[in-house]
This record gives C-alpha cells, sequence and structure tokens, in this order.
C-alpha cells in the first residue's frame, strides 16, 4: 500500500467516523483527530451549545474555519458530517490526504442514532432526517477518493475495505 500522509473520512452522523478513525490511525500509524472535537476546544461548548446560542449555519461557519486553518499533515482525520458544506475546508483537508466517504443507508443510520435532535447536527430546523441524508449524500460523493458501503459489514470488515481501497488508490 502507498503510504498516505493523512485519511479524511466523511459521511453522516452514525456513519462510524470517529470509531472506524481511530482503529484505521493504528492501522496505518497514524495520529487521530476529530474535527468535531476541534470546534468544541476551540469555542469552549458542545456542537449542540453552539447551535442552541446562535443556529446550525453558525456551526456551519465555525467548522469551516477550523477546517481551512487546520493543519493535520500524518493524521487519520473524522470529520463532523456537515464538513462538506465548506468548499474551503475540503480543499485544505484534501491537501493532506485521500478522502473516504462511509457510505451507510438512511435506514442503518437511524438504526445507530438515536439522539437525532440532540447530537449537535447542523441542520435546518424542522429539516427531517431523510432530508439532510438526501442533501449531503450528493456532497460526499462528490469529495470522495473512495467510497466505502457499511451496510451489512462489522467494524473490522469497514476497516479492511478502507485499506484496500486506500491501496489501490
Amino acid at each position: 500500500m502507498k503510504k498516505y500522509k493523512s485519511v479524511v473520512l466523511i459521511g453522516m452522523p452514525g456513519a462510524g467516523k470517529s470509531t472506524l478513525g481511530v482503529l484505521l490511525a493504528k492501522e496505518l500509524a497514524l495520529d487521530f483527530v476529530d474535527t468535531d472535537v476541534l470546534i468544541q476546544l476551540r469555542e469552549e461548548k458542545t456542537l449542540q451549545e453552539i447551535m442552541n446560542e446562535s443556529d446550525y449555519l453558525n456551526l456551519r461557519r465555525i467548522e469551516g474555519e477550523v477546517l481551512a486553518a487546520a493543519e493535520l499533515p500524518n493524521h487519520v482525520i473524522a470529520t463532523g458530517g456537515s464538513a462538506v458544506y465548506s468548499e474551503t475546508g475540503m480543499a485544505n483537508l484534501r491537501r493532506f490526504g485521500s478522502i473516504v466517504f462511509l457510505n451507510c443507508s438512511a435506514d442503518e443510520l437511524r438504526r445507530r442514532i438515536h439522539n437525532y435532535e440532540s447530537r449537535g447536527i447542523a441542520k435546518a430546523p424542522g429539516q427531517s432526517f431523510e432530508e439532510l441524508f438526501e442533501e449531503r449524500q450528493a456532497l460526499y460523493r462528490h469529495y470522495a477518493d473512495i467510497t466505502v458501503d457499511c451496510d451489512g459489514r462489522n467494524l473490522q470488515q469497514v476497516l479492511d475495505a478502507v485499506v484496500s481501497g486506500l491501496g489501490s488508490l
């Protein structure tokens, strides 16, 4: 497998970016970072608190600023589900390595996420999970160098598919 400086994980909340990211970082001997944590550290608030105090567009703006300023060579980078709304942020992350879309069906995500309303997901007021899912799918596909389908696969199988995909680039 080629040595990649960084691997950027994108996908919906619940796709497994943070969970898989830690394992992938160990597998590839890279550092790990979750960009949602970077946002929370900068703002000294949870994502939900940021939205409660302003709105989802402010959270997306902050996320874009954090991603655009990030210097993350030699990392597995688990992004927030809304990272793909920031062209500047995604362009910056692409400088560091390949972008992997962890693709889960809406049904699978519904099984995994039970706190949709309180999870700090940057969505329009009243926007349904299905509407958000459809809106983001095109963006994830646009940025992805590799798409790994996660439905029906356990964590090890997804990890193996990501490593295999990176090796074929």
